[in-house]
């Protein structure tokens, strides 16, 4: 028995709620940074830990912090007057049995790789500072970490997860990545700083996007309008595929182009970052990719935790896959929000509670799904080491 308790909610699902919230960090913004950074660190620690000692080491990255630098953003160029200063912090397991790990080298070695595969229009050597604190990790976990038994919580802690996205949330969360994956082919000039917040009011959908312009790929200020006429059209398009729903598009609403260079968003490297936005772990995306009011969340860290026994990082992963695969495979489901419990000392496929809430289609018995839910919940449950797998292999985001 591993606790499950699946239990019908009565409330009105998000879908028909007058006003729904739901927002987007894009990987480019100063806290994605912070997240993609020590996720990167954590999982190239791992790959060294079991390339070196046969199993992932006791290590936790999730504290990195980006202190903005300064810049000088112009059409046609630009640049950067003080370099962004980031500080890679946490701990790591340097030592065992005798093998000694280069933590900090394979640390700075990812953050930089990081950097370069993600914010393409930043130097990681000329616009970033890359520090690195590492503190050691105990080696004494070694009972904790076996691969061969079932993990002990680090934590009493809880992981929250919730399917199916509503038309809402699938827009907010498919226009940063398509803006990035697709439209930037087109358009050098779009910045990976881009937050999109959505705003639904019964049938009226109203997306805010804010994206840090490339200054060295925009001409002049008609070029800048164009780009923002383009992005529109698009975001536009892409909404069209999620809802029949009224969609208006503005991006950045705030820009002044009255006032030249200065009152409109241009960057040097794409990102805010370097000119006044700092970042922090945890601060942006929910495990799942977004931000939502509406929902019950998790204010934890999931980026840079380690995936073998941190509460904050495998309940709220599991949790979440637990969601998509019931409302995937379990029909009749309209919400389905899942909660995960851990008690510290205790094994982690043995929660204090495992709780599925549910709001059935209208019409369908809640009896009728109540098995299947439960079932699905206790297979995730009775392999606990496939989160871990699926974060070393790099397939699960965390921001």
């Amino acid at each position: 028995m591993r606790n499950i308790i699946v239990e019908e909610l009565v409330q009105t699902p998000v879908e028909k709620q007058q006003i729904e919230l739901v927002e987007r960090k894009g990987v480019g913004h100063p806290d994605s940074i912070s997240d993609g950074l020590a996720e990167a660190v954590s999982r190239a620690l791992c790959k060294e830990y079991i390339k070196k000692c046969g199993t992932v080491l006791h290590h936790n990255t999730d504290e990195t912090q980006i202190v903005a630098g300064r810049s000088n953003p112009q059409f046609g160029g630009g640049e950067i007057i003080k370099p962004i200063y980031t500080l890679l912090v946490g701990r790591a397991t340097k030592e065992f049995d005798g093998v000694e790990i280069p933590a900090e080298a394979v640390a700075l070695s990812a953050a930089r790789e990081y950097l370069k595969n993600t914010i393409v229009d930043l130097d990681p050597d000329l616009d970033m500072i890359l520090d690195c604190k590492l503190g050691t990790g105990s080696s004494d976990l070694r009972d904790v970490f076996n691969r061969e038994s079932v993990p002990i919580a680090n934590d009493t802690s809880f992981g929250v997860g919730h399917a199916p996205f509503s038309e809402l949330e699938q827009i907010v969360y498919n226009t940063e990545r398509d803006l990035l994956t697709d439209l930037k082919k087109k358009i050098p000039g779009i910045g990976e700083d881009i937050k999109v917040m959505g705003m639904r009011n019964n049938d009226d959908i109203v997306l805010t996007i804010c994206c840090g312009m490339v200054g060295k790929h925009v001409d002049d200020m008609d070029h800048y309008i164009s780009i923002k006429e383009e992005m529109q059209d698009y975001v536009l398009d892409i909404a069209g595929k999620y809802t029949g729903r009224s969609v208006a598009a503005h991006i950045n609403a705030a820009d002044n182009i009255d006032a030249g260079v200065e009152g409109v968003f241009l960057t040097v490297t794409g990102t805010s970052a370097e000119m006044g936005d700092d970042g922090s772990v945890g601060r942006g995306n929910r495990c799942n990719g977004l931000i939502t009011p509406n929902r019950p969340m998790s204010m934890e860290a999931t980026s840079g935790k380690n995936p073998i026994n941190h509460i904050g990082k495998v309940y709220n992963l599991m949790s979440t896959q637990m969601a998509k695969d019931i409302a995937s495979a379990v029909p009749g489901i309209h919400d389905i929000y899942v909660r995960l419990l851990s008690q510290i000392g205790k094994p982690i496929d043995q929660p204090l509670v495992a709780s599925a809430q549910i709001i059935p289609v209208e019409g369908v018995s809640f009896n009728t799904v109540e098995d299947d839910v439960a079932a699905v919940m206790d297979d995730w449950l009775s392999n606990t080491t496939k989160i871990t797998e699926m974060v070393i292999n790099g397939e699960l985001d965390t921001f």
